[in-house]
């Protein structure tokens, strides 16, 4: 079978079981046995173990449930509701001061916890009747919300940025720090983007009533609540950026310390702990066993000289460095809209990374071919943060779904996203044309 025909039937085969509704983990790994099997013979199963048992081994790895359980326990114990309610008193008296809270608090949560789907739900939870009660703009509620969640993609400790760099065979440390400038970047166009259009027109945020609002002796009395948890992020951040610990440890660390944090504010009991393990099981559960059938679905596609057609493809078209990196964001955001950040990145890092590698990282105005690899995980991570906002299937428009009031449509939860939709965009070209956004820090952190 010629390589364009079987690329036309291995993914065309796995977009129509997708639409089936057949959970991704099992589709890519089942289709990958079974050409397996056509195109060779019962030797050639034996790929599938030879590709799941370096995941199997992998130490990186071990960092995904360790900070899975340090976030399940730190929202558990509900230091996410003590941290809403904190930020949200000192910035209320702001014109779209309770959005700018929201995004804020999930800025603070995705240093804490890396899992998008805990954010966007206990802010629908918490911060969505706040601001409706106050009569804010349900686009603006919702949209901050969305947005603020996403940045758990970007923001270290990622879970995602810890399986990217395992498939790019990357530096985990030097990942986190290349993502946090242009997460607080977006965090920031994100903030600006709600406060102005406040300013513009004050009913779409409208600032608390002045006998809600609290003195500064009282703000920072408030924010000393917050000391544990903000401790928490510094020292688990600290220790990867400063290279006392690898991630690993790090996490380690972290959920150390979300037992000592839940403490400190009497959440510590057995029901917490037994639900933050359940939620530990099913997340990691779920990553791994995606993580083992599309590894097995990209590795026969490389196999059957899949990346060099696809290479040679990219090149053929006379497209250019810069053109072959645009078709590959272009091919992201499309994907993006109807499957998940696990299954994106291991169908496509493999075939994408060496492609970049092999264009060189002169073609793009790098010396250092690792700069070059690092900058090329930044933007990915960038991306994959439109994914969950991508209408029809981000999965961020569904985590509001299921919290949201029925009377909101589905329509304007969609509507919701398409300004910060289009802030994301806004930043991914910063990333590309500033490439310093990225290389900055960690050339200034690892010399």
């Amino acid at each position: 079978m010629s390589i364009e025909l079987l690329t036309l039937v291995m993914f065309g085969s796995l977009l129509v079981l997708l639409m089936a509704g057949l959970p991704l983990a099992f589709v890519t790994g089942g289709l990958a046995c079974v050409f397996l099997f056509v195109l060779g013979d019962a030797r050639a199963l034996n790929i599938v173990p030879s590709r799941i048992f370096p995941l199997m081994t992998n130490y990186q790895l071990s960092a995904i449930p360790l900070f899975i359980f340090m976030a399940a326990m730190l929202e558990r114990a509900g230091i996410i509701n003590d941290m809403f309610d904190v930020i949200y008193k000192v910035l209320g008296g702001l014109k779209g001061g309770l959005a700018a809270a929201t995004i804020l608090a999930s800025t603070v949560l995705a240093a804490m916890v890396g899992v998008i789907g805990a954010a966007v739900v206990t802010m629908g939870i918490i911060a969505l009747p706040a601001m409706l009660k106050r009569g804010y703009d349900t686009k603006i509620a919702m949209g901050s919300i969305m947005a603020g969640g996403t940045l758990g993609i970007l923001i270290p400790p990622s879970i995602l940025a810890i399986i990217y760099a395992v498939v790019a065979e990357q530096s985990v440390g030097e990942l986190f720090i290349g993502a946090v400038i242009p997460g607080l970047m977006l965090s920031g166009f994100y903030i600006l983007y709600v406060v102005i259009r406040s300013y513009i027109n004050p009913e779409l945020g409208p600032p608390i009533p002045v006998e809600e609002r609290i003195s500064n002796a009282e703000k920072l009395r408030l924010l000393s609540k917050m000391s544990a948890p903000i401790a928490l992020i510094i020292i688990v951040l600290g220790v990867i950026f400063s290279g006392v610990a690898t991630p690993v440890e790090a996490a380690g660390i972290g959920t150390f310390g979300a037992f000592i944090v839940a403490a400190i504010h009497n959440k510590l009991d057995w029901p917490t702990v037994r639900e933050a393990c359940l939620t530990t099981l099913k997340a990691s559960a779920m990553v791994i066993w995606i993580m083992f059938g599309a590894t097995i679905f990209v590795g026969l596609y490389v196999l059957e000289g899949g990346q060099q057609f696809v290479q040679e493809t990219m090149q053929n078209a006379g497209l250019g460095p810069w053109g072959i990196l645009i078709v590959m964001q272009i091919l992201l955001v499309v994907l993006g809209m109807f499957l998940d950040w696990v299954g994106i990145l291991l169908l496509c890092v493999p075939i994408f990374v060496p492609i970049i590698k092999a264009l060189g990282a002169a073609a793009f105005g790098f010396d250092d071919p690792n700069d070059l690899v690092l900058w090329f995980g930044v933007l990915y991570l960038v991306n994959m943060q439109m994914s969950f906002l991508s209408p029809p299937f981000g999965y961020a428009l569904f985590y509001l779904r299921g919290v949201a009031p029925p009377s909101i449509p589905m329509v304007d939860i969609f509507k919701a996203a398409l300004p910060f939709l289009f802030l994301q965009i806004v930043g991914l070209a910063v990333c590309m044309l500033f490439p310093w956004v990225v290389t900055w820090l960690p050339n200034l952190v690892y010399g």
